[in-house]
């Protein structure tokens, strides 16, 4: 099967809609399985982006907010007016039971939203979990308790395989990274052999938060499982490439071939 994670960036300039229009045609080439989604828009009543990404290719989906970062205050624009931040979910099959798990804050006032779905795969069911998570230098404890509860939710006892895909906000050089690279948790960058030179947040996008110091030119956007032993990876490789001249997002997707071995 086919594993993408993507920030694509909510409805934040420039231009969300041609930029999600560009979203649609990179997914419409990758033939995703499951789509992990972080700055997922909703609009309460009416539907979020990943059901918009469903409905184009009959999949299923899940949302749940909020998450990071905080919506702006007062709105950009007028069609960011009484939009959600979230994280998003979309698969080709359906979605058995979904949980919702906050992460820890001492800093903001509402923690962000974690989402674990078991999926119901017609050969083997596994879980995934979605999430993102802190990037503000300042509140870096934060972020380190945030990417270690992270970590004991998918080492979590489970007998099925689990999956994390998530905007981590660190690469896995950093020190927020480090209770994920512990135990039998595994990338599956490392174990499909991916360019270890590959980054997910680049200066080269014209649109790239220059401020995110601490984050860009890196692979912060992650797929890692729980155990390296219940999958094969033949290949990883991310999307770092304009649609039809526009950039779909500030950050790359990372597109996982995993087959599941138990």
């Amino acid at each position: 099967m086919r594993l993408v994670t993507w920030n694509v960036l909510w409805r934040f300039a420039p231009n969300w809609r041609a930029r999600e229009a560009a979203i649609l045609r990179v997914l419409d080439e990758l033939k995703p399985d499951v789509v992990a989604l972080q700055e997922c828009w909703n609009a309460p009543g009416r539907g979020s982006q990943a059901d918009v990404i469903a409905d184009n290719w009959g999949m299923f989906a899940a949302y749940l907010a909020p998450s990071l970062p905080p919506v702006p205050e007062p709105v950009e624009t007028s069609d960011q007016a009484g939009i959600e931040m979230g994280v998003g979910l979309v698969t080709r099959w359906p979605i058995r039971a979904i949980r919702r798990h906050d992460l820890p804050v001492s800093h903001r006032q509402i923690p962000p939203a974690a989402l674990e779905a078991r999926i119901d795969h017609p050969e083997t069911p596994f879980e995934v979990i979605v999430a993102a998570t802190e990037w503000e230098p300042a509140f870096a404890d934060d972020h380190l308790a945030q990417t270690s509860a992270l970590a004991q939710l998918l080492a979590a006892p489970s007998s099925v395989p689990r999956f994390l895909l998530a905007d981590l906000n660190c690469d896995a050089s950093q020190a927020e990274f480090a209770p994920l690279a512990t135990g039998t948790i595994a990338d599956t960058w490392e174990l499909g052999r991916g360019d270890a030179r590959t980054m997910t947040l680049s200066s080269a996008v014209p649109f790239a938060p220059k401020e995110a110091v601490k984050e860009m030119d890196r692979r912060i956007d992650h797929i890692l499982v729980a155990d390296a032993t219940s999958v094969e990876v033949s290949e990883t490789f991310v999307v770092d490439s304009p649609s039809h001249g526009v950039y779909p997002s500030d950050h790359f997707p990372v597109v996982a071939d995993v087959r599941i071995v138990r």
